[in-house]
């Protein structure tokens, strides 16, 4: 759940792209280039794998990808937070299949990530709390004290609250549906079909994900906003 909010509209991406007004699928994988940064180590890593069966060498290769990305940014005096946090989950996949001595454990993290998503997001569905509705409403107005009058001030609006639940069950099933399509192929040691799964239900599926999401989200948080503003 990439989020690099900035606090400024327009410059959110990730989940909590869902927050601004003027949101873009575009803007919430992170535009071109940060598509691009995501997926090209995990590209190299399944391809040149599949390719030579030297794990060696393609974690070699995968973390020269990461870095280079990184310094091309640092060359280019752009941000590279968004960069740094790429070559981290990178470096601690590489690490783990490098120890491991086996390739599929270059996946591993994924899978406890999304396993901890779906946790996270259960728990808070079953609460009403919901999790998705928790991660915007602190993006837009972030709870520095109150917090029970913050939480009722968005749970008591029905529609919103129907929509963040909504939503928050969409994630649920993205994350169960990676889990219950890769780990059966990384039980069964096909790692090229598990490196293209991984990358497919990585950036496309994530963004057509979001682009529900806000489908789902963005009419009643418009009026929800138009009611803060009335009231203020």
């Amino acid at each position: 759940m990439p989020d690099h909010a900035t606090g400024r509209t327009g410059n959110r991406s990730g989940l909590a792209s869902l927050a601004d007004e003027d949101f873009s699928v575009i803007g919430a994988i992170g535009g071109p280039r940060g598509v691009i940064e995501s997926m090209l180590p995990g590209v190299v890593f399944v391809v040149l794998f599949v390719a030579t069966r030297d794990l060696r060498l393609t974690v070699m290769a995968s973390a020269a990808v990461a870095v280079v990305q990184v310094v091309v940014r640092l060359l280019q005096r752009q941000s590279v937070l968004g960069a740094l946090t790429g070559v981290m989950s990178v470096a601690i996949c590489l690490v783990w299949a490098w120890l491991s001595h086996d390739a599929r454990n270059y996946y591993l993290p994924g899978f406890l990530v999304n396993a901890f998503w779906i946790v996270v997001l259960a728990v808070s569905v079953a609460v009403r709390i919901p999790g998705i509705g928790v991660l915007v409403e602190f993006v837009r107005n972030p709870a520095t004290g109150h917090f029970r009058d913050w939480l009722q001030a968005w749970r008591s609006d029905g529609p919103l609250l129907r929509a963040y639940m909504t939503v928050s069950g969409l994630w649920i099933a993205v994350f169960a549906l990676r889990l219950g399509i890769q780990v059966p192929m990384y039980l069964t040691n096909h790692v090229g079909w598990l490196g293209t799964a991984r990358l497919v239900m990585g950036i496309p599926l994530f963004a057509a994900a979001i682009w529900v999401s806000w489908l789902v989200i963005a009419t009643p948080l418009h009026r929800h906003r138009l009611a803060e503003e009335r009231n203020s």
